[in-house]
């Protein structure tokens, strides 16, 4: 057992206890601090670890343990950039990601080998090597904009998608460069990266999702899916690095991968995002800028006149790009900046490019001093140019995507007139509560003013004690799963002989805007049954607020085609807008495949509403009379969304009870959805006789 006086606090510290807790304390004070000076703390944390680092006070060694840290951070970084990237835009947006990609590529490679040529006096190689490194850049600023809520904003989804392109060409220059230097750039050279990389790249775009869901389908335990998730991170790593390319375009892939199995608002995304960047992003931050050395630029004349250059050169050209890319697509000045602040931040490829050309000896001096293929002053060089780019770039970040935040806000609001939505959540069954409360979580996005409500109603069939404890553990169990994904839910508890009076009572006190009711599987009461006894009777004919009934027969992020039928007339319907609003966001978050079936006019009504949703399809349909037309070929795993109605709506037709008994039949195996739209009731109907 230590005393204090036996702890060693020379410098720089040595116990491991002493430097994990002086690096929490950066992580905790850098964003109260600098956010009153209105400094980015990702920017705080950089000039963190250059005092404490080894060029600083010295109080910190850039061990091992450091190095372990950064990277599993800088990974983590853009594994988020491929796991948050909304798969319907990134697809609307390749061709302009492409576009952006060769800008941001192109034009520092040009600038920069003619910086190096002919003002930097390098050969070409050098220069070459040298402009790769300007063309490729990290996403250090990203968690601004993951923090600001506008990941999905189309100049954010042009940027990740170009920092793929670039990164990659940047790398693979970088990799031919130091084999032609090397003399190994032969003719099996060529044919083992192409093989390579595209093995590598199909391996975990196309196996990597089929190994998650079949993963997620069987195993529920939250830490054992987490721990799973890192494993397939650095699993892609490392699949990147065996096929001779940099491990950050692994991770990133990986997150593409994984990108439709866990919805944006689910408790595992809101671990993710938690522990990455509570933990492992600020201890990247930290890690790069302890490699900075102040010293050497009051030593070293050159090293001034090549970092001076290069920060020069690599701004410039990023502004270039960016400026190019906003004329191309006619973009805003905002969006312009968050495009400039994502790809001027230089750190993992430039610092992996500058590492390996620093240790590739092309020779010796007459004196006996290695000539290296990057020297001493561009490695000195890199880590200004790091540190005065990852500054601008944060500003130039903050600044663009807060103005583009507070507009989305705005418009948002002014699109649901200010709609405050309050969903009611019935759990009576243990085995669907986390279900329950996942899709009411995903039918939500993160602009919209939402309220959860818990609600168990208990009858006088058990013993009281029996009766309270279930009740209490049913509620207990949907607020941890809601507080899991950072979100409240309010717990109601109700004594009352009819589940159906209880609900209508809540829907009236709390203003309930929205049900989610729960059934459960085959070995209870069949399908119809149980719609029959305790909705058609009660809720739907007494309530005029959207209901959304929904069976699991898989989790919901492991759904790989929603199937969702509208019947005709369905856009006249008064809680139709509402319908589309809850079914895109279940779409975006979840995503898959999408068929949507309905007439020619609820098509049109619908418009471009459900654009977020990948792979949308639209089928013209209005014979309710044969659906097993279209339900018999839909397989097991997928989902069937069915909009129906009360039955006094508008939409409302005599073949609505014969779909339901046909669900029952021949729908076993697949996750069924029933959506009732809102509609205006008179004002007796709304109480139970």
């Amino acid at each position: 057992m230590q005393t204090l006086l036996a702890i060693d606090f020379t410098l720089p510290l040595a116990d491991p206890v002493l430097k994990f807790l002086l690096i929490l304390l950066i992580i905790l004070a850098a964003p109260l601090l600098l956010n009153r000076l209105k400094i980015p703390h990702l920017l705080g944390l950089i000039i963190a670890g250059a005092v404490i680092g080894p060029n600083g006070f010295n109080l910190v060694l850039r061990d091992s343990s450091i190095i372990l840290s950064g990277t599993a951070g800088l990974l983590y970084i853009m594994f988020l950039a491929g796991l948050e990237i909304d798969m319907g835009d990134f697809r609307r947006n390749s061709t302009r990601s492409l576009v952006f990609g060769i800008y941001t590529f192109s034009v520092p490679m040009i600038l920069g080998t003619a910086v190096g040529l002919w003002v930097l006096g390098f050969n070409t190689a050098t220069s070459v090597l040298l402009a790769s490194m300007f063309a490729s850049h990290t996403l250090i600023t990203y968690p601004i904009i993951s923090k600001l809520g506008i990941t999905k904003n189309s100049a954010v989804v042009i940027t990740v998608g170009g920092t793929m392109i670039t990164d990659t060409l940047a790398l693979l220059v970088l990799t031919i460069i130091v084999g032609m230097t090397t003399g190994v750039a032969n003719g099996f050279f060529w044919i083992r990266l192409g093989v390579s990389v595209v093995a590598f790249a199909l391996f975990v775009l196309f196996v990597f999702p089929v190994i998650s869901r079949s993963f997620f389908k069987l195993v529920h335990d939250n830490i054992s899916q987490y721990i799973f998730v890192l494993v397939m991170l650095f699993f892609g790593a490392f699949l990147a690095e065996a096929a001779g390319i940099e491990s950050i375009i692994g991770a990133f892939l990986a997150g593409l991968a994984l990108n439709r199995l866990i919805p944006v608002n689910s408790p595992l995304m809101n671990r993710i995002e938690f522990v990455g960047n509570s933990i492992f992003i600020p201890f990247f931050l930290i890690s790069v800028g302890m490699l900075v050395d102040y010293r050497a630029f009051f030593t070293n004349i050159e090293t001034l006149k090549v970092g001076a250059v290069m920060i020069a050169v690599a701004t410039v050209a990023k502004l270039i790009a960016a400026w190019l890319t906003q004329k191309s697509f006619r973009l805003s000045a905002d969006q312009r900046r968050i495009i400039f602040g994502l790809s001027n931040s230089q750190a993992a490829a430039t610092l992996a490019a500058v590492m390996v050309g620093y240790n590739v000896i092309l020779g010796t001096t007459p004196d006996g001093m290695p000539v290296r293929l990057l020297g001493e002053s561009v490695l000195n060089g890199t880590i200004l140019m790091i540190l005065v780019t990852c500054t601008i770039a944060s500003f130039a970040t903050q600044r663009g995507a807060y103005n583009i935040a507070m507009n989305e806000k705005t418009t948002s609001e002014s699109q649901h007139n200010n709609r405050k939505e309050h969903i009611l959540i019935p759990v009576s069954n243990d085995e669907t509560v986390e279900e329950l409360v996942g899709l009411s979580l995903a039918a939500t996005c993160k602009g919209d003013r939402s309220t959860l409500y818990a609600l168990n109603v208990i009858d006088n069939s058990d013993p009281e004690e029996i009766r309270l404890k279930r009740a209490e553990t049913l509620l207990a169990k949907a607020t941890k799963t809601a507080a899991a994904a950072d979100t409240r839910i309010e717990q109601i508890l109700r004594y009352d002989l009819s589940i159906a009076n209880a609900v209508t009572s809540v829907i009236l006190e709390r203003g309930i805007t929205d049900i989610v009711l729960g059934l459960r599987g085959e070995s209870e009461k069949s399908f119809s049954a149980i719609f029959s006894e305790h909705i058609a009777q009660g809720i739907l004919t007494h309530s005029d607020v959207d209901i959304l009934i929904y069976k699991p027969a898989l989790p919901l992020s492991t759904i790989k085609r929603h199937h969702a039928i509208i019947p005709p007339e369905g856009e006249k319907e008064i809680g139709f807008d509402n319908m589309v609003h809850r079914l895109g966001n279940i779409l975006a978050s979840t995503g898959g495949k999408v068929t949507v079936y309905a007439t020619a006019l609820t098509i049109a009504a619908i418009g471009d509403r459900l654009n977020r949703a990948s792979d949308i399809k639209y089928v013209t349909y209005d014979d309710w009379s044969n659906l097993s037309k279209i339900l018999s070929p839909i397989d097991k795993g997928d989902n069937i969304w069915m909009v129906a109605s009360r039955r006094d709506g508008i939409s409302y037709n005599r073949q609505m009870p014969y779909a339901l008994s046909w669900l029952n039949r021949h729908a076993s195996g697949r996750s069924i959805m029933l959506y009732y739209p809102a509609q205006a009731l008179d004002e007796g109907s709304r109480y139970l006789t």
